[in-house]
């Protein structure tokens, strides 16, 4: 059991930023071209590069959900929903463009063990409500 309401706020942190990164930096910035060739391949070319920019708003939108810490419990579900659909349709769909292949699903699974972690385990709020 985490008891240091500091680790808790600092993976929550870490949490934001990776949404925050991928994007920012990844879509909106397109520093990552990647992500845009995944968006080609699953959605087609037409619109791809506003695709990625609005889905890069929606990464931002996300971190700065988790940084309010508003409905936790929903922005944890969310984020675990997202995650796991995103890497499923990647895993089938375009292996050949993820940064690991298809090992990318087991980085996947760590990240949403460390959103479910830090929301439903760790998070010191939760544990005082016990």
């Amino acid at each position: 059991m985490l008891k240091n309401k500091n680790i808790h706020n600092v993976l929550t942190v870490l949490i934001a930023a990776v949404w925050l990164v991928n994007g920012l930096m990844c879509k909106v910035l397109h520093l990552v071209p990647r992500h845009e060739q995944i968006v080609v391949e699953i959605l087609g070319k037409d619109y791809s590069g506003t695709w990625t920019v609005l889905i890069g708003l929606s990464e931002i939108g996300m971190a700065l959900w988790i940084l309010t810490k508003y409905k936790s419990n929903l922005s944890a579900i969310t984020q675990i929903a997202i995650v796991m659909t995103m890497n499923v349709l990647e895993f089938f769909l375009v292996p050949d463009l993820l940064l690991w292949g298809k090992f990318n699903s087991i980085f996947a699974l760590l990240f949403i063990g460390l959103v479910y972690a830090n929301e439903f385990v760790w998070n010191p709020n939760k544990l005082l409500s016990k």
